[in-house]
């Protein structure tokens, strides 16, 4: 076994940076499980409830932008101490203060997407939080939360360090001159289908079970989190199937398994067991196109690849959002969750034909075997 990659680098940065990345990612989706219940109390409609649930997603998707540029003008470091401070400062009004109105918690869902990063956080808030909410209260949980992120951000203080050469800050004209480039887009949208599926699922699932099967929001949240758990272990292993296959093979067929499973869903099919299988494959399949679409976008853009990873990711969160408002709109006007479901199985096809679209030239140009090693 190759074990240089746990001689390189600082151990503390990249244990802190990790607890960073999954705490902030376990806040940045906490409204998402509590979503049932916040909306009882409050008596919010579908779609106010899915607007509520999908802000963060927007939020974090516009503000990892400028949180890299705050990055590049201060420092990593100090970019995420900031961040998290002001996380921790909304947690605690919302806590203290209270909230009362769907104004409130929109405006609270949108301090929470300065922490939107990561994967695997939100099993453990999926799992956990409508737990805590049933037994302390909703409102609660806002101050629970704050005991892992501070011990976080104490954690991160002091054992993150700055890499010793910074790169040359980002400008403006950088990201403008990257979407200039037609596969910048291409990118984006194969993103914006995988992780924003992903993310908006994520947040829509828990009131879909409760909506679909009468699941209570403590079950729905353990299905939840078995669907995102099956998305987050895949995203590693996406990458590895595209290193072996080839990335555009591998994101052929995981459009192909989550298009099927999303579709396959939209009949309303009367177990929720089946539902949770079909779902779970799904996630597999979004999660595994994660990781292909960034084994593919270092190797097309190996100088933009700072740029290119702030912009695809946004375009990976704002498709979250139209996902899980999109849903709660939908069923709001159509009493079903099927339309919207089928629409977003649609887009998984497009984006099917569209990797047919570009494989041709993809493979010719920078992906050729005299360009690259890796495959393509």
């Amino acid at each position: 076994m190759d074990t240089s990659f746990w001689k390189a680098g600082h151990k503390p940065t990249l244990f802190a940076a990790f607890l960073y990345f999954d705490l902030s990612f376990m806040v940045w989706y906490l409204l998402g499980p509590l979503a049932v219940q916040i909306a009882t109390d409050l008596h919010l409609t579908t779609q106010q409830r899915g607007l509520m649930v999908a802000t963060p997603i927007l939020a974090g998707a516009v503000l990892r932008f400028f949180m890299g540029l705050l990055a590049d003008q201060l420092s990593p470091k100090t970019a995420g101490i900031i961040g998290q401070v002001i996380v921790i400062g909304a947690l605690l009004a919302a806590w203290q203060l209270g909230i009362h109105t769907y104004g409130q918690v929109l405006l609270l869902g949108l301090f929470l997407g300065m922490a939107g990063a990561g994967n695997s956080g939100t099993v453990l808030a999926a799992l956990i939080a409508p737990v805590l909410a049933a037994s302390f209260g909703w409102g609660n949980v806002f101050g629970l939360a704050l005991i892992p992120l501070v011990l976080t951000l104490i954690a991160f203080t002091l054992m993150a360090r700055n890499a010793p050469e910074r790169s040359k800050p980002k400008s403006m004209a950088d990201y403008l001159k990257a979407l200039g480039d037609r596969d910048s887009w291409w990118f984006m949208f194969f993103y914006s289908v995988t992780f924003g599926g992903f993310i908006g699922l994520a947040s829509a699932l828990p009131g879909y079970f409760n909506d679909q099967y009468g699941l209570s929001p403590i079950t729905a949240g353990y299905y939840t989190a078995a669907c995102v758990f099956g998305g987050s272990l895949m995203r590693p292993l996406g990458g590895a199937l595209a290193d072996r296959f080839g990335g555009i093979r591998t994101l052929t067929v995981m459009y192909a398994v989550a298009a099927i499973g999303i579709a396959a869903v939209g009949f309303n099919l009367p177990s929720s067991w089946a539902a949770l299988a079909l779902f779970v494959a799904a996630m597999l399949g979004l999660g595994a196109g994660n990781g292909a679409v960034f084994q593919l976008v270092p190797q097309r853009f190996r100088k933009e690849i700072g740029v290119m990873t702030g912009l695809i990711g946004m375009a990976g969160g704002i498709g979250g959002f139209l996902l899980a408002a999109g849903l709660g709109t939908i069923k709001q006007n159509t009493g079903d969750y099927q339309l919207g479901l089928w629409l977003f199985a649609g887009l998984a096809v497009l984006a099917w034909f569209g990797l047919l679209n570009v494989k041709r030239r993809w493979r010719t140009t920078w992906g050729s075997a005299a360009v690259t090693a890796a495959r393509v």
